[in-house]
């Protein structure tokens, strides 16, 4: 009979199931080092790179469900740190990493591939469905590059929670199920300014269902007329043909039954991945939510929120808003990022080449920006209570709510959140009087004079086109005219009309201006909700029913930045409670949250020499437009 000390832990029981490399060429080259891999969609990981002394940080219970697995038995493994960071090999797991090719920053860049991230395999079960298992920043791949393929624990932990507060916003993303650290070093450069320092090896386990991408598609391209570069499976379409079989049999079923004719086939599947992209990046438009960098490679063949890098929260409203410091020509703005999901579709159709009728894919990119703008307003609709009919005028409704919010310098998350507390119309109220509490919450939202001083004047100094613009209004004014009437250089002119009417007023008259804004915007905004109830209408079911969906689908709490720097600070000081604590409110973003620091409600953290009295929900801080994410 067996002992109970050989029976396998529950880590060591997961049901491996690895299809993806049954189906799919691999490179079984025992090769060391970084190389170019053609004719394979994987390349085996000879040799594990184990941390020293791994430890957890963190777990996602919600996450670790999805394999069948709990918390506890995870913790409760001697060997769990090692398992769950790609130290030691789980049973049933077959290492690999995955090549891709891809656009980045609108340039085709030729291989790219797994650079820091190791493919285990997939858990199959008939309970929890499919999913495939990656560890990131476990070392060295054949797609490495000259990198080490080791992540740190600032970055780390910056996927860890975003993955998972993603999918409590109800956002399709990755998932972070696991977060393990080690005494292992290596030298960054957090600031990108030259300046080197130490930084502790972690490593974030993920589980999708799966993880190809748009890239994925685009190691078969050609010589690219610009970059010089090409796929490192260039012309090899049976190869393609298998990997296009292959997602769509496996995730697209439905497809697949439905299309006895090839390229029908592919057309449907094509048009499924714009539909999915479409409304994803509705999602993150309504949520404020910036990628920061939007390449091909990172753009998920599920519609899946994916790789999370120098993403960011907008806080105070700006259509120009960038979350990645390194984004100087700001492609991948807020206001960019559905212009750019469209233009990676793009490449996608391109890579997919003879697999698609190029006029049949140019109509479903064309169907693109209609059906994000359709989701985008029916989700716009619910975040402010509209959900009886639906007016055409809705559109406008929104676009002027974010021009003043954008003009007030109102906080995006708390100003939506706030608007469940403007009463419902009455025959007979005063606006200014009925409507006043709630204007006073949205202006303490809103930026003081020299916050929108000193984000005009950021602005300004930022663009070199707007400064070329003026130049030639003094030196050519001939040449002037010719450009000066395009919508960009318009943007720009409106924004430095904007600057130089704050330097021309003071704080109290710009308080009654945000204020008059406000009340007007406000109360069209009632009377729009007045439409909603008609004679035939139980006016109180419909006021239970607005708050309903509005405090469910405007979040009180996201992963800003500031809040993870707090928990990246504390954990780089060996304390990793802020981390399950943001976590645990991550997990529940429509609830009231609990407090940053301390079960009182307040406590004090150092940074920068202030210390600070801050809440997961509150106004962020002065400092926290100075954390740069590069």
């Amino acid at each position: 009979m067996e002992s109970a000390e050989c029976v396998p832990s529950a880590l060591g029981r997961l049901p491996f199931n690895n299809t993806v490399l049954k189906k799919l060429p691999i490179d079984d080259s025992d090769q060391p080092g970084s190389r170019v891999v053609p004719e394979a969609c994987f390349s085996r990981i000879r040799a594990l790179q184990p941390l020293v002394r791994p430890v957890f940080v963190a777990l996602s219970q919600s996450a670790l469900s999805l394999l069948g697995l709990s918390a506890q038995e995870v913790l409760s493994d001697p060997l769990g740190p090692e398992y769950m960071s790609g130290s030691r090999l789980l049973p049933g797991s077959e290492p690999a990493a995955h090549c891709y090719s891809g656009h980045q920053f609108g340039l085709f860049a030729g291989q790219l591939g797994d650079g820091a991230v190791m493919y285990l395999g997939e858990v199959e079960s008939c309970a929890h469905g499919r999913w495939e298992v990656q560890v990131k920043g476990a070392g060295v791949t054949p797609y490495s590059r000259d990198g080490d393929g080791r992540k740190v624990l600032r970055s780390s932990i910056r996927e860890f929670l975003c993955s998972e507060a993603m999918a409590a916003l109800g956002i399709p993303s990755t998932r972070a199920a696991s977060l393990v650290t080690s005494d292992l070093y290596v030298s960054r450069d957090p600031l990108n300014n030259g300046q080197r320092i130490l930084e502790r090896c972690s490593v974030v386990l993920r589980v999708a269902p799966t993880f190809i991408r748009f890239g994925s598609f685009e190691i078969f391209l050609g010589r690219d007329e610009f970059s010089g570069l090409q796929g490192p499976s260039a012309g090899r379409d049976d190869i393609r043909a298998q990997l296009l079989d292959y997602i769509g049999g496996t995730f697209y079923p439905e497809i697949q039954q439905a299309h006895s004719i090839r390229k029908d086939r592919n057309l449907a599947f094509f048009r499924a991945v714009m539909t999915q992209t479409a409304r994803l990046v509705a999602q993150w438009q309504c949520v404020g939510f910036c990628h920061g960098v939007l390449n091909t490679d990172n753009m998920s063949i599920l519609g899946l929120t994916l790789d999370y890098g120098p993403f960011g929260f907008m806080e105070r409203f700006d259509p120009d808003f960038v979350s990645n410091a390194s984004d100087k020509k700001r492609r991948y703005s807020y206001q960019a990022q559905p212009s750019v999901c469209r233009w990676n579709l793009a490449r996608l159709a391109e890579a997919l080449g003879s697999e698609l009728d190029p006029a049949e894919a140019g109509a479903v990119l064309d169907e693109f920006m209609p059906t994000y703008k359709a989701f985008y307003l029916s989700i716009m609709r619910k975040k402010l209570g509209l959900v009886r009919i639906e007016e055409v005028e809705d559109r406008e409704l929104v676009s002027d709510l974010l021009r003043v919010m954008h003009n007030t310098g109102a906080d995006f998350t708390n100003t939506f959140r706030l608007l469940s507390r403007v009463p419902w119309p009455e025959e007979g109220d005063s606006e200014r009087a009925t409507v006043g509490s709630v204007v006073d919450l949205i202006l303490e939202q809103c930026a003081s004079i020299e916050e929108l001083k000193q984000f005009g004047s950021q602005s300004y100094q930022d663009n070199l086109e707007l400064a070329m613009i003026l130049s030639l209004a003094q030196t050519n004014p001939l040449m002037y005219g010719m450009v000066a009437d395009s919508p960009g250089m318009t943007e720009q002119l409106e924004l430095l009309g904007r600057l130089k009417e704050l330097v021309e007023t003071n704080q109290d008259d710009l308080k009654r201006k945000q204020r008059d804004d406000w009340i007007h915007w406000i109360g069209r905004y009632r009377m729009r909700l007045g439409r909603e109830c008609d004679s035939t209408s139980d006016l109180p079911v419909i006021i239970k029913e607005r708050l309903k969906v509005m405090n469910g689908i405007n979040p009180r709490v996201v992963l800003r930045n500031y809040i993870a720097q707090n928990a990246i600070q504390a954990a780089e000081k060996g304390d990793f409670s802020e981390i399950v604590r943001v976590l645990k409110v991550l997990k529940k973003p429509y609830s009231d949250p609990e407090t940053l620091f301390g079960p009182d409600g307040c406590g004090e953290m150092e940074h920068s020499g202030a210390e600070l009295d801050v809440a997961y929900d509150g106004k962020p801080p002065a400092w926290a437009q100075t954390v740069c994410v590069t």
